[in-house]
């Protein structure tokens, strides 16, 4: 393909660059061409592709300001095993937003024109400067299942709940220009943008040359960054894109760069073919194993090889979308042949497509490295490291009962959960006596209406450990799939007619991430059998994988916490961290969509599925799982039904012409500012409450984060801090950040009541995000948390939920919730740091684990090691982050929570630059420690010093 140079302002460092090239059939457009760059630069031909597009961004934004020519050169010759110390400026082309995390965000952005006001500044300049998409998909919860009904009753339940929060919304869709919401009942936000928001390649009008003459629109590709860790299934499409905190995703919408420090990238290579009765789920649980193990945390991970190329789409963004399991900032899969089949398939316009494919041929990014669609220069392409898979290797898997990492093949499940029964905590274990595995417990009978099918009033019914008692079809990773999905479809047929049932206490849904989904399966005829087997729609969104399960019926609750019992949930979600699911059921196995509905049959973990019989059909047969399992060729069959572009188009078309009678109903405020009506969903965030056009600096001693002044040294020290917790390994954003259900005894439980809230109203912790009072008092206060600052209990086990013991003048020693005790330490002026093991922050992109961290006046956090997501929040919102040196820890310290804790980090703050720990003990005896400290980058020096990313940015917008 040809090129020619074209007319470029002279202020661009790479003018030569920005050529023409054929982008469809008789129309031309301008790229800024990396074979062109190249030349300069013969590096570029050995880079991955994924950072070949993330380089396109930093060449065509080189404005000599935020982007210079220095992060061009320095990207356009990376090695892959160099020293990483340089960051990226990468600006996206677009932000999608979920509703958990994307109404904070809106509060802060509203709470920033608020502060324009106030200062006089026009409010409209906080407008984003590239689109955002909102997708309401984390709201609905299962309250109703089994029911033909149940989508109808919980979608009514779902905006009763959030009108309040959709008003917020509807006031945000009015308030700026860019700003779009995708409304509840159309899908999960991951699968929306795959299927509808992508669009492969952006454009870009050109004002008029100098003679008047049309210039070509230019062409970029599609890059993002979401409010949610999974955001990376938009990787399966070779679509460059990764979860980030709401904090650094206002950052990207108001026009800053997203800064991130050069990573490695893991080349992955896929060979062979996955083996008949071998799922996309199975597969991608055996990656996140390797990639944990592999210990890609910051990395980029690159598929190529044969076996890649020979993966279908959405097996590819399966793959993709688990990236935050296995650690990863991306799963990255190259554009190819199956990439436009996809597109056309989701009914994207044949312009698109033929712009999409060419621009990528002219940029050199087409086709699989190491398949036979690569372009030329794909064959020296050079890696940090290689991970190899053979994909005949892969086997039928689960994974748990506590992480998505720890995959346990199918026949070995059984024995697996027997043995972690009676192992103590510390192996992973459940510390039960192993002779109370298989005592079957009376649920007591319902003194009211019966909340659950019963086997008959009077009969009771016996609940045993490893009993399953949440069935579900649900999340984003495997919803958007349609071979699982189909594969669910015909094992419920296949099991309908052979005589196999659910039992009706377990709570069994289908929560799908797109309406194609019920669409295909209604057109296949396989949803009916999924309905016999209680398998009935229960929302179109992100369910039980988030907690949004609904709660079980009391009289299961009462015999678990009663007799203190195991019991299991069953999903085809990616998360199954403790307490995650429901608070009362202690294991969590992911699995695949068929073998979800073959558990639910089973009804026991216990129950060996490859070698027992899953249940007793009809006239007392036993019936096997391979009885039921759907043929590779029966799916393929029904693979067509799948991928129609027009009835995506037509489904797609609806979220601006029919949005749904029950969200037409919301009215919002309207006007460029909020007027922040009374509410317990939304009120004006605090951290703009102190704020001045003066640069000032984070508080870090004794100052609260709500508002009180510091000392001039305070952003570089903390001194005479208290310890709030000591965590061990696995400290996740769940643990962390407040989620799930809100227990009525809770801090923030109480306030709700005191402000009138019925327990009946009280909602998710995930619903009320925009509540700084409700979201502060739920930190560090999940039921599974272990603060080992606490005794052991007489049985040796850890006590749990969010507790410290207070070390205060008055009280010392005190047992309080973490909440209390941090409001008795503000109000006393005393700081507070934690610590923590390994992987500390694991989880979900959720902003409010360091918003929370920050408003309970926690200054520092040290840990041996962080999860890329939360490190960079606590920064965005003045929190210091401290990592210990390879083989040091709390516990090689001696801590024991009674200390008092100096940091002195470099007064300069140097990325990654030793800090010093002085901890004196109760005797006055103090030792000193070397810490690394984790702000990584100049650019969030700088958002540190400004007291966090908002502050920063909102000073340039006002400024400008």
């Amino acid at each position: 393909m040809g090129f020619r140079s074209s007319q470029e302002p002279a202020m661009h460092a790479f003018a030569s660059t920005r050529q023409t090239f054929q982008a469809a059939a008789g129309k031309t457009g301008q790229m800024y061409s990396l074979p062109a760059l190249a030349r300069k630069y013969p590096n570029i031909r050995r880079l991955p592709l994924s950072l070949r597009i993330v380089l396109e961004s930093v060449l065509r934004n080189c404005d000599g300001k935020k982007v210079s020519a220095a992060h061009v050169a320095q990207l356009a010759n990376w090695q892959p095993q160099a020293e990483r110390t340089a960051e990226i400026p990468f600006v996206v082309s677009r932000v999608v937003l979920q509703d958990f995390t994307g109404v904070p965000l809106l509060a802060d952005l509203a709470a920033m024109r608020s502060t324009a006001e106030r200062l006089g500044a026009d409010p409209a300049r906080i407008e984003p400067l590239v689109p955002v998409d909102l997708v309401v998909d984390h709201s609905v919860m299962v309250d109703d299942y089994g029911h033909k009904n149940s989508l109808d009753l919980n979608m009514k339940l779902e905006f009763q709940r959030n009108r309040e929060r959709y008003e917020f919304m509807k006031w945000g869709m009015q308030a700026f220009d860019t700003f779009g919401v995708v409304p509840p009942g159309f899908g999960i936000v991951h699968q929306v943008n795959l299927e509808y928001l992508a669009r492969g390649v952006h454009k870009a009008k050109q004002p008029r040359a100098a003679d008047g003459s049309k210039q070509p629109a230019v062409y970029y590709p599609d890059t993002l960054v979401g409010t949610d860790s999974h955001t990376t299934m938009i990787n399966g499409i070779g679509v460059v894109g990764w979860g980030v905190g709401g904090i650094e995703a206002e950052a990207a919408m108001l026009g800053q760069p997203v800064y991130f420090l050069t990573p490695d990238v893991v080349g992955f290579e896929l060979t062979g073919a996955l083996c008949e009765g071998v799922t996309a789920t199975d597969l991608v649980l055996r990656v996140t194993e390797m990639l944990r193990r592999e210990k890609v945390v910051g990395s980029f991970v690159e598929f190529f090889g044969s076996g890649t190329e020979n993966l279908a789409l959405p097996d590819r963004a399966t793959i993709a979308n688990m990236a935050p399991e296995y650690g990863a900032t991306m799963g990255f899969f190259p554009v190819d042949a199956r990439t436009l089949d996809y597109f056309k398939g989701t009914g994207r316009t044949k312009a698109e497509i033929e712009a999409f494919e060419a621009y990528f041929r002219a940029q050199g990014l087409f086709g699989v490295p190491g398949g036979k669609s690569a372009s030329a220069g794909m064959e020296d392409i050079a890696y940090t490291r290689v991970v190899k898979l053979d994909l005949r290797d892969v086997t039928p898997s689960l994974a748990g009962p506590k992480r998505p990492q720890d995959r346990i093949e199918l026949g070995h499940v059984a024995d697996k959960f027997t043995e972690l029964f009676s192992l103590p905590g510390s192996a992973n274990g459940f510390s039960k006596d192993a002779a109370t595995l298989h005592t079957l417990y009376p649920a007591p009978l319902p003194t009211a209406k019966p909340t659950m099918p019963r086997r008959g009033d009077a009969t009771p019914l016996l609940i045993q450990n490893g009993d399953v008692l949440i069935a579900a079809i649900t999340s984003c990773t495997n919803t958007s799939n349609p071979s699982v999905l189909l594969a669910a479809g015909l094992l419920a047929k296949k099991a309908v007619k052979a005589g196999l049932t659910v039992a009706p206490h377990i709570k069994t849904s289908l929560a799908p991430g797109s309406r194609i989904v019920t669409d295909y399966l209604t057109e296949t005829g396989l949803l009916p059998y999924l309905e016999k087997l209680g398998f009935t729609l229960a929302g179109y969104g992100c369910t039980t994988c988030i907690g949004n399960a609904g709660d079980l019926a009391p009289e299961l609750n009462e015999v678990i916490t009663q007799n203190d019992l195991v019991c299991a949930a069953v999903l085809s979600g990616n998360r199954n961290f403790e307490a995650r699911i429901h608070p009362n059921l202690k294991a969590n196995f992911l699995a695949s969509p068929p073998l979800v509905v073959a558990y639910a049959i089973a009804g026991n973990v216990t129950r060996d599925l490859m070698t027992e019989p899953v249940g007793l059909g009809k006239g007392g047969k036993e019936v096997y799982l391979g009885d039921i399992w759907p043929t590779s060729d029966e799916i393929y069959k029904l693979l067509k039904f799948a991928m129609n572009g027009k009835a995506f188009r037509a489904n797609y078309a609806k979220v601006k012409t029919e949005p749904g009678k029950l969200w037409e109903k919301i009215k919002g405020v309207s006007g460029q500012t909020y007027t922040w009506p009374a509410s317990t969903y939304i009120a004006q965030p605090p951290f703009f409450d102190a704020f001045a056009m003066e640069k000032g600096a984070a508080p870090a001693d004794s100052a609260s984060a709500r508002g009180q002044k510091g000392s001039k040294t305070s952003a570089e020290a903390v001194h005479g801090a208290r310890i709030m917790a000591l965590f061990g390994d696995s400290i996740t954003t769940d643990h962390i950040s407040p989620a799930g259900n809100i227990k009525e005894s809770s801090p923030a439980g109480q306030w709700l009541l005191a402000n009138g809230v019925q327990k009946a109203d009280f909602n998710s912790y995930g619903a009320r995000r925009g509540n700084h009072e409700v979201m502060v008092r739920g930190t560090f206060a999940n039921v599974r948390i272990k603060n080992l600052m606490l005794p052991a209990l007489a049985t040796g086990a850890r006590e749990e939920g969010g507790y410290t013991l207070y070390q205060g003048a008055e009280g010392a020693g005190d047992k309080l919730s973490i909440f209390d005790a941090a409001s008795r330490y503000q109000a006393a002026g005393t700081p507070t740091v934690v610590f923590a093991g390994e992987e500390y922050g694991t989880g979900s992109s959720r902003d409010w684990a360091a918003k929370g961290t920050q408003l309970l006046g926690i200054k520092a956090v040290v840990a041996q090691s962080f999860e890329r997501i939360h490190r960079s929040n606590l920064v965005g919102i003045g929190v210091l982050p401290l990592q210990f040196k390879a083989g040091e820890s709390w516990q090689s310290l001696g801590l024991t929570g009674s200390e008092t804790i100096d940091i002195v980090p470099d007064a300069a703050l140097t990325p990654q630059s030793e800090a010093q720990l002085v901890v004196t003990r109760a005797d006055g005896t103090q030792t000193r420690h070397t810490l690394l400290l984790r702000i990584d980058t100049p650019i969030e020096v700088d958002y540190y010093r400004a007291g966090g990313i908002l502050p920063f940015v909102l000073r340039q917008l006002l400024a400008a």
